[in-house]
């Protein structure tokens, strides 16, 4: 017995000795700072962040801790600071679109790349028709950049499927990217010139918005393709103009609405709207060149809501026989309600710049 409890109280002093000769088995303890001693800390990390020795000593006698554990936790809080900062800094690159990620699934993908094979041979024919060569005999298209117009369909585990940019250089200068700097004449916009804009940008606005939640009888079923268009004379009594241009009989009216959901979040829509580079690119077929004359209001709050911009466009038809149309117009922006945003155009006179130009 007397050896056995010798050689147990041996074993014991050997484990003893082996425990403390190997850190990694010794439990650790943990030291949770009162709510004072952080306050204090935080003080004075944000005078200085780096304090000598001398410092130290003086916090650990006034806050009754070993200056090792305030060296170690000012250099746990500088790591924190450090890698907060990086966070920040760290681009967005992706960012769904919120409340419709059950829309971006395969099926739908798949309906989707569909239509745009459709649209894109139905493009090729007329541009086969009216320049003699498909798209395909074309000049290849540039290497997708910034600036252009991305269709990518959507993103699986936040990693992006790249899209073709979308460049249909089907006429000499329809494309952005060889586009001159257009040459406007200086233009001076006085405030009394700025206030009538203003108005008539939110009388269009207004009419916009009544338009689109009015049906009948101001809407009525196209009876050829099941369009909605336009009641003309329902229109011109709910919104009478006397004196009005398009009353003029030789000159055709025509106007429908219609709805569809494009991959895209609608702030994302509204920025490629109030960009001529972007609202070109969009539109490579119909928009031959657009320019930004003037931002008469850049909106409220950094927000693009209430953006007013004078802008300028040529229009082209894919067609030898049609000439194309120069215009200025006012684009305005506005949001409605969260994620609701609405965007009129309405033609504006620009004294001095000749019969040429065409209104909308």
């Amino acid at each position: 017995m007397m050896e056995f409890s010798s050689g147990g109280g041996g074993g014991s002093s050997g484990g003893d000795h082996q425990d403390a000769s190997d850190p990694h088995r010794r439990k650790k303890r943990y030291h949770r700072h009162t709510a004072h001693q952080i306050q204090r800390l935080e003080a004075m990390f944000k005078e200085c962040p780096h304090p000598d020795e001398k410092t130290r000593n003086l916090l650990s006698r006034e806050l009754a801790l070993h200056p090792r554990q305030i060296k170690f936790w000012f250099q746990n809080r500088r790591t924190q600071m450090k890698r907060s900062s990086q966070e920040c800094d760290l681009p967005l690159l992706w960012r769904p679109p919120v409340s419709e990620d059950s829309y971006f699934d395969e099926q739908k993908l798949r309906m989707e790349n569909a239509q745009l094979k459709e649209e894109l041979d139905r493009v090729s024919s007329i541009a086969a028709k009216y320049i003699g060569r498909p798209i395909s005999q074309l000049p290849p298209v540039q290497p997708i950049h910034v600036s252009s117009l991305d269709l990518s369909m959507a993103s699986f585990g936040g990693h992006g499927i790249p899209g073709p940019s979308l460049d249909l250089d089907l006429l000499p200068g329809s494309s952005s990217s060889v586009i001159p700097n257009l040459a406007f004449p200086s233009m001076s916009i006085s405030d009394m010139d700025k206030s009538l804009m203003a108005d008539i940008a939110a009388n269009a606005m207004d009419e916009l918005i009544r338009l689109l939640q009015s049906n009948e009888p101001l809407w009525m079923k196209s009876p050829g393709d099941g369009r909605e268009i336009l009641n003309l004379e329902s229109y011109d009594r709910i919104f009478p103009r006397p004196n009005s241009h398009l009353k003029n009989p030789s000159i055709r009216n025509e106007a429908s609405r219609d709805s569809g959901v494009v991959i895209i979040d609608g702030l994302g829509l509204v920025e490629m709207f109030l960009d001529a580079s972007k609202w070109v690119e969009l539109f490579p077929t119909i928009v031959a060149r657009a320019r930004t004359v003037e931002v008469i209001s850049s909106g409220v709050l950094g927000s693009q809501s209430g953006t007013l911009q004078l802008m300028y466009e040529e229009l082209q038809v894919l067609s030898a026989l049609v000439p194309m149309r120069q215009l200025y117009f006012l684009r305005f922006c506005q949001q409605i309600e969260q994620g609701s945003w609405a965007i009129v155009d309405v033609s504006y006179d620009i004294p001095h710049q000749g019969s040429h130009f065409s209104s909308m």
